[in-house]
């Protein structure tokens, strides 16, 4: 049959278009019937490695979204050798398994922040976010000054009960806390406890005094305790390499 048949004639191309869609679909649908699951296993010494964000986490977390952070920044490093060499591992899909919505992200005017935490240091982090041309000359982001005010973190445990909702495992009852004890060990599930989210927040910020100010938690308190996780939670030093290629 011509090229020029199938173009010419709408019956014919109404078929063949809806038998190559069925095919992609196939092609994308019938694997998920066939593999156990398409998280991978992230686990040190029978423990998960990857964890739900803690209180403070969370916060800073929204506080990424509300500012638009990822419409220029993604989370998502790509399996391709130029991408490893500049970012390091690419993503896991269980890196993302706690993300709602997932920070993926489409485009990159400013550079993948799927491995940023630990790379820089806290107060790097509070002046680029004061103004970023202070540590990035060539930088065309804008500054958000206003994340030095106050943070509002009272409905923080409403936040995480929601999130609970949708599958994760945050606690709210003994016997979610002793499922996280197992799954995290007692330090993350304490970390992860609904009733006690208040209490981490604050211990965290001041403990960690991400911004330099100890009289106060702000806004950039969380967001860079948020920045500083991202990429942490894997220790991929602990596996074989190409061991998470199974799950692909």
């Amino acid at each position: 049959m011509k090229h020029e048949t199938i173009e010419t004639n709408v019956g014919w191309l109404i078929v063949l278009t809806l038998i190559v869609i069925s095919i992609g679909g196939l092609v994308e649908i019938v694997p998920l019937y066939f593999i156990d699951d398409t998280i991978e296993t992230v686990q040190v010494d029978g423990k998960d490695t990857i964890r739900p964000y803690t209180s403070l986490e969370l916060r800073g977390r929204d506080i990424y979204q509300r500012e638009g952070c990822y419409t220029c920044h993604s989370q998502m490093i790509r399996p391709f050798r130029d991408e490893d060499m500049r970012y390091g591992h690419y993503s896991l899909a269980a890196e993302s398994q706690f993300d709602h919505p997932f920070q993926w992200g489409s485009k990159r005017t400013g550079p993948d922040l799927a491995r940023v935490g630990k790379k820089y240091s806290n107060e790097w982090h509070v002046q680029h976010m004061m103004n970023p041309r202070d540590v990035v000359p060539q930088s065309i982001m804008p500054g958000y000054p206003w994340l030095m005010q106050s943070l509002h973190y009272k409905d923080v445990a409403d936040r995480m009960r929601a999130l609970k909702m949708v599958g994760v495992p945050y606690s709210e009852t003994q016997a979610e806390f002793d499922a996280n004890v197992e799954r995290y060990g007692k330090d993350v599930a304490d970390k992860l406890n609904i009733n006690s989210a208040m209490d981490n927040l604050i211990s965290q910020a001041q403990a960690g005094n991400y911004d330099g100010n100890k009289n106060d938690i702000t806004e950039m308190d969380a967001l860079v305790a948020y920045l500083q996780v991202l990429g942490t939670m894997v220790d991929f030093s602990k596996f074989d390499e190409g061991h998470f290629a199974e799950f692909r």
